[in-house]
C-alpha cells in the first residue's frame, strides 16, 4: 500500500531528538529564571547623593520607601517556607501512593499472568492466529514494568513542576518591581520549564521502553504494544491521587485563609497575619502544579499507548512499519517544535508593557500553536504515513488515506482550541457571564448560587458538541485509532497548554509573596493582574484535561470492547443497562466524597486559624508570629487520609464489576461513567472558575469605591467565597 517518505533509521533519530531538544529548551528557561537573584544585593540600597539614581535607588523609588535589601530577604523567607512546605507534602504523599503503586503493579501481574495460567510457552497471536506470540508470563512482567515507568514519570513530571513553580514564584515578585512585562515574562518562562520538561521526557520514556522491550519481543508488535499501554496506566493512576490529594490540600487551606482572614477578620487574602497563608500558597503547588502536571502526563500516556496497540494490529504492525508505527510520537515530536516556536513569541519577539496586554498574550499562545501545529501534521502525516493502509476496525481492517489521518488529528487539535476558548468566555470576568454572576450577589445568595450552577450547566453545550464532532469525525476516517490520535492532536501543543496553566499559579503565588513581604500597593496590583489572567488560563488547562481525556476514555474504551471480544454493547441487555445506571452514578458518588473530604478538612482549618486569632496575643496588631506549621500540618494530613477511598473506589471498581458481574456489565459501567463524568467535570470546573473570577470582579469594584452601599453583603460575600473553593 506504499511506503513512507521518513525512513525507519530517520524515524530512530528524530523522536528522541526533538525529546532532548524540548529538555535541552526547559534547562535554558529554568538558566534565565534561575539569573534572577533572590538574595539582597549589598549595594542596591547606597545612594547616590540624590544625583543620577542607580538601579538600587530605583528600586527604592518603586517600593516607595521601602528598604530593598528586607523586602528581598522577605521574599526569600517565604518562597523558602512555601517550597519546603509543598516538598514536605509531596514527599508523604509520594511515600502512600508508593504503596499502592507497588500492590497495584503486583495485582496486574497476577492478574495478566492468570490469564493462560502463567505460562512460559509461546501462544497465538490474539488478532493474528496463524502467527505464534510471546507467553502470557511476558505480558504480565512487561506490563507491569510498563506500568512502573508510567507511575515514576508521572510522580516525576509533577514534582518537577511543582519545583520550579517555587522557584519561580519570588523572582515574579521581584521583577513586578521593575514592570508587568518583566513579571509575566518569568512566570511564563517558569511554567514552560514545566511544560517543555514534560512533554519531552513523557515522550522520551515511552521512546525507550518501546525500543528496549523490542530486544525481546522482536517482530511480535501485538505483545509488545500490549504490555507497553501499562505506561499509560501508571501515568493516570498517580495523575489520580495527585490531583485527588493536591485538591484536597490547596482548599481547605483556602478555606481557612478566605472565610476566616477576609470574611471574619477583615484582612487582605495573604496577609501575614494569617495563620492558613502559607499553606494557602502551598496548596497552589501541590494541587495546581504537581497535581495538573501528573493529570496531563496521564491522558498524554493514555491516548499514545492507545494508538500504539490500536496500530499494532492493523497494516503498520502487521507489516513492521516502524515509521508509522512511530506516527504518535512523531506527532508528539513535532508538538515539542512548534511549542518552543510558540513560546518565543511570549518571551522574547513581543513585549508586554501593559496590564491590559496580559491575557490576549496568553490566547495568542493558543492559537500560534494550533496554527503551527496543523502546518506541522500535514508534514508528518505526509513523511511518515503511506498514501494508504489499514486501521484495525473491530475485527476487521478499514482502509484509511494519510490525509483521512491527518483530519483526525487535526479536528482533535481545533476542537481542542474551541474548548480553551469556551471556557475562556464562561470563566473569565471580561464577559458577561461572570459579569452576571458578580451581578447576582446585589439580590443574595439564593440568586448567585442559581446563577452560578445555570452558568456551569450551559458552558457545557458547546464543548460536547466539539467532542462530538471530533469523535464522529475521527472514526468515520479511521474508527479507534482516529479516535486516539485526536486525543493526541488535543494534546500534542501539551508543552504550551502546561506553561500557560503552570502560568496562573505562580503569578497566585507572587501576588502572595507581595502581600506578605509587605511591598506597595502598586506591585500588588501587577501581581493581581498576572494572577486575574491565570485564573482564566487555570480553567483553560482544565478544558484542554477534560476533553482529551473524554476523548482518551472512549478510544481505551474500544480498545477493552476489542480485547474482550465484545462484538456490540447492547444497552437493552439487562446487565448493560444495570452497568450504565451504575457507572453514570459514580462520577458523583467520588464528586460526593471529596467535596465531603474538603468540607472535613476545611473544618479543622477554620477552626485552628480562629483558634490561633483568638488565643494568639498581638496576631492581629502584627505583633506576633502565627503558627503557620500547625495549619500546614493541618492540610497535609487531612488530604493524605481523604484521598485513598475516592482513589480506591476509581481503581477497584473495574475490578469488582469485572470479575464478579462480567465484561458485558463491565462495559456499560465504563460507557456511563464515561458520559457523565464529561459533563459533570466540565459543568464543575466552570462553574468555580466563573465564582473565583466573580470575586474577584467585585473584589475591583470594592476597591474601587470604599461606600459600596447595597451592592454586597458580607454575608453574601461568605457564600461566594465558599462556592468558590468548593467546586474550583
Amino acid at each position: 500500500m506504499g511506503s513512507t517518505v521518513l525512513s525507519d533509521l530517520a524515524t530512530e533519530i528524530v523522536v528522541p531528538v526533538c525529546a532532548v531538544i524540548g529538555i535541552v529548551f526547559s534547562l535554558i528557561q529554568w538558566f534565565l529564571v534561575s539569573r534572577i537573584k533572590v538574595s539582597p544585593d549589598r549595594h542596591s540600597s547606597s545612594s547616590n547623593n540624590g544625583k543620577g539614581a542607580g538601579y538600587g535607588d530605583y528600586l527604592i523609588e518603586e517600593e516607595e520607601g521601602l528598604n530593598d535589601h528586607n523586602v528581598v530577604v522577605k521574599c526569600a523567607e517565604i518562597q523558602n517556607a512555601i517550597s519546603e512546605g509543598a516538598t514536605s507534602f509531596l514527599f508523604t504523599e509520594y511515600q502512600y501512593v508508593g504503596v499502592f503503586m507497588v500492590a497495584f503493579a503486583i495485582l496486574i501481574f497476577l492478574f495478566l499472568g492468570s490469564v493462560k495460567g502463567f505460562s512460559t510457552k509461546s501462544q497465538a497471536c490474539t488478532y493474528n492466529p496463524q502467527e505464534m506470540c510471546k507467553p502470557a508470563l511476558a505480558t504480565a512482567i512487561f506490563s507491569t514494568v510498563s506500568f512502573t515507568l508510567g507511575a515514576v514519570t508521572s510522580v516525576v513530571s509533577g514534582f518537577l513542576g511543582m519545583k520550579i513553580a517555587t522557584y519561580a514564584n519570588a523572582r515574579t515578585t521581584l521583577e513586578a518591581r521593575k514592570g508587568v512585562g518583566k513579571a509575566f515574562i518569568v512566570a511564563f518562562r517558569s511554567g514552560a520549564v514545566m511544560g517543555f520538561m514534560l512533554a519531552a521526557n513523557g515522550l522520551l520514556v515511552l521512546y525507550i521502553a518501546i525500543n528496549l522491550f523490542k530486544l525481546y519481543y522482536g517482530d511480535d508488535w501485538e505483545g509488545l504494544f500490549e504490555a507497553i499501554t501499562g505506561y499509560g496506566l501508571g501515568g493516570s493512576s498517580m495523575a489520580l491521587f495527585g490531583r485527588v490529594g493536591g485538591g484536597i490540600y490547596t482548599k481547605a487551606a483556602d478555606v481557612g485563609a478566605d472565610l476566616v482572614g477576609k470574611v471574619e477578620r477583615n484582612i487582605p487574602e495573604d496577609d501575614p497575619r494569617n495563620p492558613a497563608v502559607i499553606a494557602d500558597n502551598v496548596g497552589d503547588n501541590v494541587g495546581d502544579i504537581a497535581g495538573m502536571g501528573s493529570d496531563l502526563f496521564g491522558s498524554y500516556a493514555e491516548s499514545s499507548c492507545a494508538a500504539l496497540v490500536v496500530a499494532s494490529i492493523s497494516s503498520f504492525g502487521i507489516n513492521h512499519d516502524f515509521t508509522a508505527m512511530c506516527y504518535p510520537l512523531l506527532v508528539s515530536s513535532m508538538g515539542i517544535l512548534v511549542c518552543l516556536i510558540t513560546t518565543l513569541f511570549a518571551t522574547d519577539f513581543f513585549e508586554i508593557k501593559a496590564v491590559k496586554e496580559i491575557e490576549p498574550a496568553l490566547k495568542k499562545q493558543l492559537i500560534i500553536s494550533t496554527v503551527l501545529m496543523t502546518v506541522g501534521v500535514a508534514i508528518v502525516s505526509w513523511i511518515a504515513l503511506p498514501s494508504s493502509f489499514t486501521i484495525f476496525n473491530f475485527g476487521s481492517q478499514k482502509v484509511v488515506k494519510n490525509w483521512q489521518l491527518f483530519l483526525c488529528v487535526g479536528v482533535g487539535l481545533w476542537a481542542g482550541l474551541i474548548i480553551g476558548f469556551v471556557t475562556e468566555y464562561y470563566t473569565s470576568n471580561a464577559y458577561s457571564p461572570v459579569q452576571d454572576v458578580a451581578d447576582s450577589c446585589r439580590t443574595g445568595a439564593a440568586t448567585n448560587v442559581i446563577f452560578g450552577l445555570a452558568l456551569g450547566y450551559k458552558s457545557v453545550i458547546i464543548p460536547i458538541f466539539a467532542i462530538a464532532v471530533s469523535i464522529f469525525v475521527s472514526f468515520s476516517f479511521a474508527a479507534m485509532y482516529g479516535i486516539a490520535v485526536a486525543a493526541l492532536g488535543m494534546l500534542s501543543t501539551i508543552a504550551t497548554g502546561l506553561a500557560i496553566d503552570a502560568y496562573g499559579p505562580i503569578s497566585d503565588n507572587a501576588g502572595g509573596i507581595a502581600e506578605m513581604a509587605g511591598m506597595s500597593h502598586r506591585i500588588r496590583e501587577r501581581t493581581d493582574a498576572l494572577d486575574a489572567a491565570g485564573n482564566t488560563t487555570a480553567a483553560i488547562g482544565k478544558g484542554f484535561a477534560i476533553g482529551s481525556a473524554a476523548l482518551v476514555s472512549l478510544a481505551l474504551f474500544g480498545a477493552f470492547v476489542s480485547r474482550a471480544s465484545i462484538s456490540t454493547v447492547d444497552v437493552l441487555t439487562p446487565k448493560v443497562f444495570i452497568g450504565l445506571l451504575v457507572g453514570a452514578m459514580l462520577p458523583y458518588w467520588f464528586s460526593a466524597m471529596t467535596m465531603k473530604s474538603v468540607g472535613s478538612a476545611a473544618l479543622k482549618m477554620v477552626e485552628e486559624v480562629r483558634r490561633q486569632f483568638n488565643t494568639i496575643p498581638g496576631l492581629m496588631e502584627g505583633l506576633a508570629k502565627p503558627d503557620y506549621a500547625t495549619c500546614v500540618k493541618i492540610s497535609t494530613d487531612a488530604s493524605i487520609k481523604e484521598m485513598i477511598p475516592p482513589g480506591a473506589l476509581v481503581m477497584l471498581t473495574p475490578l469488582i464489576v469485572g470479575t464478579f458481574f462480567g465484561v458485558e456489565t463491565l462495559s456499560g459501567v465504563l460507557a456511563g461513567s464515561l458520559v457523565s463524568g464529561v459533563q459533570i467535570a466540565i459543568s464543575a470546573s466552570n462553574t468555580g472558575g466563573a465564582w473565583d473570577n466573580a470575586k474577584k470582579y467585585i473584589e475591583v469594584s470594592i476597591r474601587l469605591s470604599e461606600a459600596i452601599g447595597g451592592f454586597l453583603s458580607w454575608p453574601v460575600y461568605t457564600v461566594v467565597i465558599a462556592l468558590t473553593i468548593l467546586f474550583h
